[in-house]
C-alpha cells in the first residue's frame, strides 16, 4: 500500500563550505528517499540551513555584512552543492523563516504552559575581552567526566557526557582566548529531568524508533539521570526573540530541529497539503530523520520529549550514521583529503561518490572509510567494467543490423533476474539503508548477465551467417537485463539511469518494472558511451588542489556552536583542526619501533563469518560469538556487548586472530579474538572487509 513518508537530513549549519563528510548523510537520504518513491510511496524530503547563532553574527560582524546577508549567500552555495551531488529536495529551506518561528513560539508555549520551562538565575561564563556571554560552543576546557583536553562547553566528543559549560576544567574563551569570568543571568530551561519526561523516554527508546546500538547508548544516559537544558542565549544574539522575554532569544538547538517542521510547513504551503496530517499525534504517516552520531542526544532525547509534551507526534525512526575517515584517517587539510563538495565536481562524477559511499553503508552506526585507490578500482570495476560493459557490447549490434529495434527476449536467461526480484533481497536491503548489501547482490546479477554474453559471443555471431535470429534474441535479452540492473542502481545512479531510459527510449522506470520485458520491435536510441573510468590523475589533481601549507588559526576564528550530523568534523571547528594538523606535522613518527614481515606473518589473520551471536548470562561486557571460518567453526567471546546487539551481528564479515591460543575461561572456552577498533572517540568498532572476502580467507 502506499505510504505517506516524510524524510529529513540534518540541517547543515550556514557557517561552512559542505565538504565529503556531510554528504554521506544526504546521500544515505537521498538513495533512501529515491528507492521509496520508486516504489510508488509518497516520500517527501525537507531540509534547511541551520542559520541561528553566535557564530553567524560574529562571522557576519567580520565580514561587514547583515547576518541575513551571510545566510543567504551560504545558502546558495549548499544548494548548488546539493544540486551538484543530486540530492533531491523536495523542499531545502532556512531555519531563519516565519514558519519555523511559530513553531518555536508554538512548542515553547505549550512546554511552558505544561510546566516543562524555568527560568534560573545561573552563572555563565562572560568574555571580558570580547563583553558578550559565551554560548556553550564558544568555551573549551578539560572535560568533568573523563578528563579529556580541549573539549567543548556543552558535550564530551571524548565520552559523550553532556553537561553544563561550568562544568569544565579549566575554561577558556574560543573567541578570544581569555580565561572568562562568571556573570548571573536568568536562563530558560527545558526540565528534561522531570519524571514525564523520563516515563515517556523510556518507553520510546527502543527499535524501531531508533537502531539497537543507539538504543544501548541512549539508555545509558537516561539510566545516567537527564539533565535539565538550557534553551535560552543572551544578547547579542542572532535569531528569535523568546515571547515575553526581552533580550532572551532561543539557543538555536531549539529552533534547529523545528526547522524540519518550518520547512515542511513551507512545502505543504506551497503544494495544499496538510501539515497536522503529518504532525498531529495521531497521524498515520512516517516521519524519518537521518543523522549522525553525534547528535544522537539531542535527536532522540530532547527532541522527541519536546515534541511529545507540546502535543505533536514523534518520529518513527530517527536513523544514525557513522563519520567519513579519508584514506584511514580524519580529513586533514594538509594531505589534502579535507575536500568541498565544489572542489570534487571540478574533478570527478559525483556519481562515482554515490555509488561509493553506498557500497560502503550498512545501516549500522559504523564509520565509513573513502580510501582514494579502493574509490576508483571500485568504481571502475563495478559501474564500468560490469554494468556499462553489458550495454557497450551489445547494444550496437542491435543498431547496426537491426536496425535499431529489438528482437525476442530469452525468458530463460532472466529468470535469476526474476527470482531475485521476488525473493526481494534488493528491496528489502535498501529498505533498511544496508546499501552495501543490495549493492553486492546487483553487482552479483551484472557477473550473470556478462557470463550470459561471454557463453553466447554475440561479436562471433555477427561473423557467422545465419545466426542473425540467435544474435538478435541475445543482444535484446542482454539489454533487458541491463535495464534491470539499471532500475536496480536508479536510486543510487539517478542522472545515469536517465540516460540509459533515454537510450532505451524507455518511460522513467518503477519499481516493479522488472516484471515487463522490452517488448519484440520496441525501437532504442542509438548507444552513447554512458561512463568513464576514473583517471587516478583526476584524484591527485583534486587532492592537490585541496592541500594547504596551514598556519594557526586565530583563537575562534571558526568555533561553531550547533553542529551538523553528516561530518567528519563540524563544519564550524576548521580552525581548530588546521592548528592541531600544523602541529602534528611536527611530530615524530608514533609507530616505532617498527616491526619485520616475520613478525607480521606470525598473527594468521583469517576472514570470519559470524554465523550466531548470543548473550552471556552473567556478564556485563561480552557476547558469545559463533565464527565461521570456512573449514570450521570457533568460538569466541568478545568485549563488544555495549556497542552491539546480538541480532544484528548475524551473517556479517569480520577478521579474527586465528592462531591466538585458546583460553579456558569463566563461562567457556575461547578459541580466538576478533578485531575491533577504539579509543577516547569511541568504541568498540568491529573491523569488516570489502566485498568479496570469504570465510577462511586468510589476510595477508
Amino acid at each position: 500500500m502506499p505510504r505517506k513518508i516524510l524524510v529529513t537530513s540534518a540541517l547543515p549549519y550556514a557557517n561552512g563550505a559542505i565538504h565529503l563528510g556531510h554528504l554521506v548523510e544526504y546521500i544515505q537520504t537521498d538513495v533512501w528517499v529515491r528507492f521509496q518513491k520508486m516504489r510508488g510511496h509518497d516520500c517527501i524530503y525537507c531540509c534547511a540551513d541551520d542559520t541561528h547563532g553566535t557564530p553567524i553574527m560574529l562571522r557576519a560582524e567580520k565580514e561587514g555584512i547583515t547576518p541575513e546577508a551571510l545566510i543567504d549567500r551560504v545558502w546558495q552555495e549548499h544548494k548548488r552543492d546539493f544540486d551538484g551531488f543530486l540530492v533531491g529536495f523536495d523542499n531545502y529551506y532556512s531555519t531563519n523563516s516565519p514558519e519555523t518561528r511559530h513553531y518555536a513560539d508554538t512548542i515553547y508555549t505549550r512546554l511552558r504552559d505544561a510546566g516543562l520551562i524555568e527560568v534560573r538565575a545561573i552563572e555563565q561564563f562572560y568574555d571580558p575581552v570580547k563583553e558578550m556571554f559565551l554560548p556553550d560552543r564558544f568555551i573549551k576546557g578539560e572535560c568533568p567526566k573523563c578528563h579529556a583536553k580541549d573539549q567543548y562547553g556543552d558535550s564530551c566528543e571524548a565520552c559523550g557526557a553532556a553537561y553544563q559549560p561550568t562544568d569544565l576544567i579549566a575554561p577558556y574563551s574560543a573567541v578570544s582566548g581569555a580565561a572568562p569570568v562568571r556573570k548571573t543571568s536568568d536562563h530558560y530551561f527545558f526540565k528534561l529531568s522531570d519524571p514525564r519526561c523520563a516515563d515517556f523516554l523510556k518507553g520510546w527508546i527502543v527499535p524501531p524508533q531508533v537502531q539497537a546500538e543507539a538504543a544501548n547508548k541512549l539508555n545509558e544516559w537516561l539510566e545516567g539521570g537527564l539533565s535539565d537544558w538550557d534553551i535560552s542565549r543572551d544578547a547579542p544574539y542572532f535569531g528569535f526573540e523568546i515571547p515575553d522575554a526581552p533580550g532572551k532569544y532561543y539557543y538555536v538547538w531549539l529552533d534547529a530541529p523545528i526547522g524540519y517542521m518550518g520547512s515542511f510547513r513551507n512545502y505543504c504551503d506551497q503544494h495544499g497539503l496538510d501539515f497536522n496530517a503529518f504532525w498531529s499525534p495521531d497521524s498515520q504517516a512516517e516521519v524519518y530523520h537521518f543523522i549522525g552520531k553525534d547528535i544522537l542526544y539531542f535527536h532522540a532525547l530532547f527532541w522527541p520529549a519536546e515534541l511529545h509534551h507540546a502535543g505533536f507526534r514523534t518520529p518513527s525512526g530517527v536513523f544514525c550514521h557513522g563519520f567519513l575517515t579519508v584514506n584511514g584517517s580524519k580529513m586533514s587539510k594538509s594531505r589534502g583529503t579535507f575536500i568541498t563538495a565544489e572542489s570534487y565536481i571540478k574533478h570527478l562524477n559525483p556519481e562515482w561518490l554515490r555509488y561509493y559511499y553506498a557500497a560502503k553503508l550498512n545501516g549500522s552506526m559504523e564509520d565509513i572509510d573513502l580510501n582514494l585507490e579502493d574509490f576508483a578500482a571500485r568504481v571502475n570495476a563495478d559501474l564500468v567494467g560490469k554494468y556499462v560493459n553489458i550495454a557497450s557490447r551489445c547494444a550496437g549490434f542491435i543498431s547496426k543490423k537491426f536496425g535499431g529495434k529489438l528482437g525476442p527476449c530469452d525468458r530463460a536467461a532472466t529468470a535469476e533476474f526474476e527470482a531475485a526480484f521476488a525473493r526481494g533481497e534488493i528491496a528489502e536491503s535498501y529498505e533498511s539503508r544496508d546499501f552495501g548489501r543490495a549493492l553486492r547482490e546487483i553487482m552479483r546479477l551484472a557477473d550473470v548477465a556478462n557470463l550470459y554474453i561471454a557463453e553466447r559471443k554475440p561479436w562471433e555471431m555477427a561473423k557467422q551467417e545465419g545466426r542473425e535470429a540467435e544474435l538478435h534474441q541475445v543482444c535484446s535479452t542482454a539489454l533487458t537485463l541491463f535495464r534491470d540492473l539499471t532500475l536496480y542502481l536508479k536510486p543510487v545512479l539517478p542522472a545515469l539511469a536517465e540516460k540509459v531510459e533515454a537510450f532505451l527510449n524507455i518511460p522513467a522506470l518503477a519499481w516493479t518494472d522488472v516484471w515487463s520485458h522490452l517488448p519484440e520491435g520496441h525501437a532504442i536510441n542509438e548507444y552513447q558511451h554512458l561512463m568513464t573510468r576514473i583517471d587516478p590523475k583526476k584524484i591527485e589533481a583534486m587532492v592537490d588542489e585541496n592541500r594547504q601549507n596551514l598556519l594557526p588559526s586565530p583563537p575562534g576564528g571558526g568555533a561553531g556552536e550547533a553542529g551538523t550530523a553528516a561530518a567528519t568534523e563540524h563544519p564550524a571547528r576548521h580552525g581548530e583542526h588546521q592548528q592541531s594538523e600544523a602541529k602534528a606535522e611536527t611530530v615524530a613518527t608514533p609507530w616505532e619501533p617498527f616491526i619485520a614481515i616475520d613478525d607480521f606473518t606470525k598473527v594468521d589473520l583469517r576472514i570470519a563469518r559470524i554465523a550466531n551471536a548470543e548473550h552471556v548470562e552473567g556478564a556485563d561486557k561480552l557476547l558469545k560469538l559463533t565464527l565461521d571460518v570456512g573449514t570450521e567453526t570457533r568460538t569466541v567471546f568478545a568485549g563488544i556487548k555495549a556497542a552491539y546487539v546480538p541480532e544484528s551481528l548475524v551473517g556479517r564479515l569480520t577478521v579474527m586472530v586465528a592462531n591466538l591460543a585458546p583460553r579456558k575461561m569463566k563461562f567457556g572456552m575461547s578459541e580466538g579474538m576478533v578485531l575491533a577498533a577504539s579509543d577516547e572517540r569511541g568504541g568498540p568498532f568491529l573491523l569488516a572487509p570489502d566485498s568479496g572476502a570469504q570465510p577462511g580467507m586468510r589476510i595477508k
